[in-house]
Order: C-alpha cells, then structure tokens, then sequence
C-alpha cells in the first residue's frame, strides 16, 4: 500500500499530513496525486462524495504554486457555500507549514467588499461559488487573467444548479493554457460537455465506476400511501434510536414544513436550506456534528457541503428531480470505511423510479416493511437495556441510596425491572397500540400501473413543450384534482407523453380533456393500449403557454410548471426556526 510520501509530496506538506493524523492516501489520492505532481495536464477524476477528493486536488496545487508570488495562481469553483468555506479550511489546513499562504473563500451572503480586500492583500488560491464568482469578476475586484489552476469540484452539482452560464462566463477570463482539473461524483451529459468545451486531452481517473454506488451503502425502499409518508418516517425513527441521519426533501417548503413537524413531535431535528442566514446554517450544522441534531432535514442543495462522519442513514422523503442526485444522497453515509443505509420513502407512482436509479448505482434496493407499533414498541425496550447495561454507574448518587431502597424495599427484583421499563414500553405503547399498518397493499408491479383496474392514456404534449414526467404529473393533478399517487405511470416523450389513472377516473379525466385548450392550443387526451394511442389523434404545436383558466383553457404557469429538470422554486417558510428539542412525543 503507498504512502504519502511515495505520491511524491514535499516534506511541508507530509508534515501537515501527519499533524491531521492521515496515514494512507485513499484511492482516488494515489491515482490523482502523482499524476498532478508529475505533469501539467487536464484532468476528470471520478469519485464518490466523501472519499477524500479535496486532499486529492489540494496537495498538488499546494505544491506547484509559487507561495512568495502575490499573484492568484489557483482558483477552485464549487456549488455552495457550505462546500467553499470546507475547501478553504482544509487548503489552509494542508498549507500550514507554507508560510505567506493566503486563501481567501468567495461566496455569497458575506461582505463583498471584505473578500476584495482580502484578495487584494495577494490571494495565491481563490475559492468560490459561481455566482459571486462572477459577480466580482465583472466588478473588477478579481483578476484570474494569470491562474495556472482551476479546479471545477463537484462539477456535475453545480451544473444541476443551472451554473453552466456562469462557469462559462468565468473561464471565458482565465487563460487558455492552464490546466483544468474538474473532480465529480457522476458524469451525466452536461459534464462531458464542459469537458469537451474547456479541457484538452483530459486524462480519466475513475474510482469504481461512473456513476455508480459506494458498496458501504445498503439501499432500502419502504412502499406506502403518499399521505402516511411522514408517519413512515417517524415510525423509521423510533425504530432506529441511535439515528443519526440527513433527511432530503425536494423544495426549501418542504424541509422547513418536515422539520417542524419532527419538532413538534419530540424528535431532535433541524432543517437547513437556502432560506436561512448564515449564521443559522452554522448554528444548525454545529448542532448536528456535535449530535446534538439527530435528523437533518436538508435540501439537495444546502447539503453539498455537509462533510459530517457517521451518520447512520439518508433518509430519501422524497426523490430528486434528477435521478443522479441520489447518487449524491447516498454518500452522505457509509464513509471512512463504516456502513451506511440509505433509504427511499416511496409511494407507488414513484416506484418506477427505484429501477432507473439502481441501473445508474448498480446497486439493488432491498424492499422493506415499515415496521409495526409493536415492533418499535420491542426495539425501544432493548434499546433502554442495552442502554441501562452500558451506564457507568454514578458514585454521587450513593448517598441517595438508602432511601430509594427504603422506597422500594417492598418489590423484587422482577417488579421492578418491570417498572422501570414500563416507564418506557407504555409510552410507545400509547402512541402505537392503535396505530393502523402503513405498507402499501399494492404489491409488486401492479403498484406501477399495471393492474387491469387501471386505464392508459395519450396526451400530444411532451418534453418539446418543456415538461418532465413530475411538471406533467402536477399539473395533471391540479386540472383533474386528484391525489399524489392518483396519476401515475407517467412517460414523457418528445412531442406526446403517457398516463395511467384508476378506471374509476376515465370518465372524469375525459370529460376534462373534452375541448380542453392550453394557451390556445388544443390538447387531446385518449384512451392508450400498449404505449399508443388508439385514433389519430390531434398534434399541437411547439412550446409552452401561458393561457388562462377560463372555460376549458389552463395557464401553466401560474401553478409552477416549467418543466424540464430545473428546480422548483418555494415559497419563504415560515413559522418556527430550526432548533430541536429533547426527542420524544406524545
């Protein structure tokens, strides 16, 4: 096995690896490091979240930076602001025993003239995030006409956060004969093509596969109704007491309105997203490393970033817009060589979901049950004893002794175990013992549409009329005011798509489909057999409305429908902050 020292670091650097207490390079180190030292060259490297990508870049551009230069020599672009500062603190960290080693973290949210006079003072390194990144090079405030470096971390995030413009603007500043170095865990399309735009002859270093799952991660899915998914995930709580988890949801909305109702049940749990300031995202990511926090209920976004160890489990409420995220999701756990278990709460018009993500992970889900009232009810009980067996007992509490025994000197010792573990056994008791059975009774593949009981339709709007399968779910939920798991089976093609409802809704999905116009453009719905439709059917012409509701026409966009993969915007939450409180409920 290679050492540090064998990647060809300079003694500096070895020096500040031992001060950290590192002892190997992980995989992605040993194959990128030595590459980097020994050449000038672009570079891909491939990797899961978590193993160890920011020594992997930091090390070599620590190296060949020229220290007693003012000059910015490096500049390393990354999705968030949690992940700039992390990547800051760790490049001055690796950079300790360089003395005049300045870098200066740009982002977001913090004083912009404050991080210009720090670059002014001779930044050699520049992190940031795109957006000010930009904005402070349009401003004059930073000049990278001169870097030799540029790191593009996380690339496959930051495009999925619509920053191809900006990372293009930005590189558009940058010399053309530096070498880019550009680290992700997945390579979907839009990397390649900045790969193939902004890089030469790039050398691939691939760490397992693309794309795929880390093999410490075990992959579960619980089916249930779309209505009981916050009580699974309590019920997936209790049965996990020593959870210590981040919960993804997909809007800023819907972790605020999660993480409140956790709250207010007793559970010790926090939300981090967008919406919140600064300072309340550190007070909240404080909580969580120090335990303090055992759900994190995050978005995808806030949590790029969040490099906590051992969290337990990832707990998918609900699934990304884009498929490869999960892959994201799932690193949050089964780091520095522990195991992890992601989970996925999912309800039946979502399970066609769970087999495109395991050909993207290579990875199986296993289908689990959610467990029982009694069940949890049996786990908390051996939990307390496991808990009570592995107490150091407390020498202060001997002078109290005489009188407890005085107090229960009337009970044996089977009484009073009994007792004891009543306190715990009749709390959950009470929460469970009445408590209905969430697993879906939908089994197997009919939970996906395949059940004779239920009908598929043709509808002559697609992908070139900006619609993705979920912006086309919603809205047809919304016309024909139906539930979460009402429309399911949706396939969006080019120009036309598919659906399937219950048989009980034919009726009603034709009637509103009768006439039916969107911004003027008539929209035809018909009954499908085998993936096509029956008639000829009416095709409409290209692009989106924004008609109006009146009669049968629908204004699209008033509903947040934008289609495509982009993120939907929420509303400001509201209501409580993002503190815990002692974990129990009613």
């Amino acid at each position: 096995m290679a050492t540090f020292k064998d990647l060809g670091l300079e003694e500096n650097l070895l020096q500040a690896i031992t001060d950290m207490g590192f002892e190997t390079p992980s995989e992605v180190q040993e194959k990128t490091i030595p590459i980097l030292l020994d050449r000038e060259t672009d570079i891909v490297s491939l990797a899961q979240t978590g193993t160890g990508k920011t020594a992997a870049f930091g090390f070599p551009m620590l190296q060949k930076i020229q220290i007693e230069s003012r000059t910015t020599q490096g500049l390393i672009l990354s999705p968030t602001r949690e992940l700039c500062l992390q990547i800051t603190k760790e490049i001055e960290s690796y950079g300790k025993h360089k003395k005049g080693l300045n870098v200066v973290a740009v982002y977001g949210g913090a004083s912009i003239q404050d991080q210009a006079r720090q670059i002014k003072k001779g930044a050699q390194i520049i992190v940031a995030t795109p957006g000010r990144m930009k904005d402070m090079i349009g401003r004059g405030m930073i000049d990278i006409s001169k870097i030799e470096y540029c790191v593009l971390d996380e690339a496959d995030e930051m495009l999925n956060m619509g920053f191809y413009e900006d990372i293009t603007e930005i590189l558009s500043h940058s010399p053309k004969d530096k070498s880019t170095w550009l680290f992700s865990a997945t390579m979907p399309k839009d990397v390649a093509k900045i790969a193939k735009k902004f890089m030469h002859s790039p050398v691939e270093i691939t760490v397992g596969s693309k794309n795929v799952g880390t093999e410490s991660v075990s992959h579960e899915y619980y089916l249930v109704n779309a209505r009981d998914r916050y009580l699974a995930l309590k019920r997936l709580a209790d049965a996990n007491p020593d959870i210590f988890s981040v919960v993804f949801c997909r809007t800023k909305r819907d972790t605020q309105k999660v993480a409140e109702r956790l709250i207010e049940d007793g559970y010790n749990a926090a939300a981090i997203h967008g919406d919140l300031s600064q300072n309340q995202r550190d007070l909240v990511m404080k909580s969580f490393r120090t335990r303090q926090i055992q759900m994190l209920v995050a978005t995808d976004v806030a949590a790029r970033g969040i490099d906590v160890d051992n969290i337990t489990h990832v707990i998918n409420y609900q699934l990304p817009d884009e498929i490869e995220t999960y892959t994201h999701r799932s690193g949050r756990t089964g780091r520095a060589g522990k195991s992890g278990v992601s989970i996925v709460i999912v309800s039946k018009s979502e399970l066609r979901k769970i087999k495109s993500i395991e050909k993207i992970i290579q990875r199986n889900f296993t289908k689990k049950e959610v467990p029982s009232g009694m069940e949890i009810c049996e786990t908390q009980l051996f939990h307390l004893a496991n808990s009570i067996k592995n107490t150091e007992v407390n020498h202060e509490i001997d002078a109290y002794l005489p009188n407890i025994n005085e107090v229960l000197e009337n009970f044996s010792k089977e009484e009073l175990i009994k007792k004891v573990f009543s306190v715990e056994f009749t709390r959950f008791y009470n929460y469970y013992k009445n408590e209905k059975d969430l697993n879906s009774t939908v089994a197997g593949d009919t939970s996906i549409g395949n059940s004779e009981d239920s009908v598929r339709y043709f509808i002559n709007i697609g992908g070139r009329d900006d619609f993705n399968w979920m912006s086309l779910k919603d809205l047809l939920k919304d016309l024909l005011s139906l539930g979460q798991d009402d429309v399911f089976r949706v396939d969006v093609k080019d120009s036309f798509s598919f659906f399937n409802t219950d048989k009980k809704h034919q009726e009603l999905v034709l009637n509103i489909f009768n006439d039916f116009k969107l911004d003027g453009r008539n929209i035809s719905v018909e009954i499908s057999k085998d993936g096509r439709k029956k008639g000829g059917g009416r095709s409409g012409g290209k692009g989106r409305s924004k008609g109006k509701r009146g009669g049968k026409s629908f204004d699209g966009g008033g509903s947040g429908f934008k289609g495509k993969s982009r993120r939907r915007s929420s509303e400001r939450p509201t209501g409580k902050g993002t503190g815990g409180k002692r974990r129990r409920r009613n």
